[in-house]
């Protein structure tokens, strides 16, 4: 995928200058960026729909407030996506490829990580146990981070991404069956009231990945569980 390592920073940076100012992303907002990226929205979609949203935001007769999310460029990202595929009907494929990454860093951030999923303090449930698959995936980092320190050649780094986003997603799973469900609907009222201005500007799809994308956040953000995605380097 075009920009795949960098597809988060980069937009945040062009919203930030659009913007005018520096505004710390909130989690709704990364939450939004994560959606896209899994939608498979290219970059460059992104970044014509956030100059698009703030060229709207300019023609207004008053502009008092200021641009304080992301959501208020969404519907503007996905008719650009619309407007790139379109275009794209019968063009060649490019290949891309990302550099910047080396054995060394990628083995240390597979055995940080394990490191933290032994520690990490989780919620339990009768027969289910976080802990215990944490300690599995925590495992599979090890062996994963051994596989590549024995090679002379780095693998494909959308492959390795792909078998950590498998074992995030496992972790994930088994830690939404052992927390609260009052936790859970507390977390997903937050996710509703702030997402209720943007409600009428985004597909009900995309609402609904995005509560789960929020929910998702917080839960890792509280047991402090690592996000084990290469972008989290």
């Amino acid at each position: 995928m075009e920009n795949y390592f960098n597809y988060f920073t980069e937009i945040e940076e062009h919203f930030q200058r659009r913007r005018g100012g520096i505004l710390l992303l909130s989690t709704l907002d990364w939450a939004l960026i994560e959606t896209w990226k899994d939608a498979g929205i290219p970059q460059e979609a992104v970044l014509r729909g956030i100059d698009a949203a703030f060229e709207r935001y300019d023609k207004r007769p008053s502009r008092s407030r200021k641009v304080n999310g992301l959501a208020y460029c969404a519907q503007e990202v996905l008719a650009a996506a619309e407007e790139m595929k379109e275009a794209a009907v019968g063009a060649p494929r490019e290949s891309k490829t990302k550099a910047g990454f080396d054995s060394a860093e990628i083995v240390h951030f597979l055995r940080r990580n394990a490191t933290e999923l032994e520690s990490a303090k989780l919620p339990s449930r009768p027969g289910i146990l976080p802990e215990a698959v944490a300690g599995e995936i925590a495992g599979t980092l090890r062996e994963m981070a051994a596989e590549i320190e024995g090679k002379s050649v780095l693998p494909k780094l959308e492959d390795l991404e792909l078998r950590l986003t498998v074992q995030e997603e496992k972790l994930f799973a088994v830690l939404l069956a052992a927390v609260m469900d009052d936790e859970i609907v507390s977390v997903r009222a937050q996710a509703d009231r702030e997402l209720a201005p943007y409600r009428s500007k985004m597909p009900a799809a995309q609402v609904g990945q995005l509560q789960k994308q929020y929910v998702y956040k917080k839960l890792l953000e509280k047991y402090r569980v690592p996000r084990l995605s290469l972008f989290y380097m």
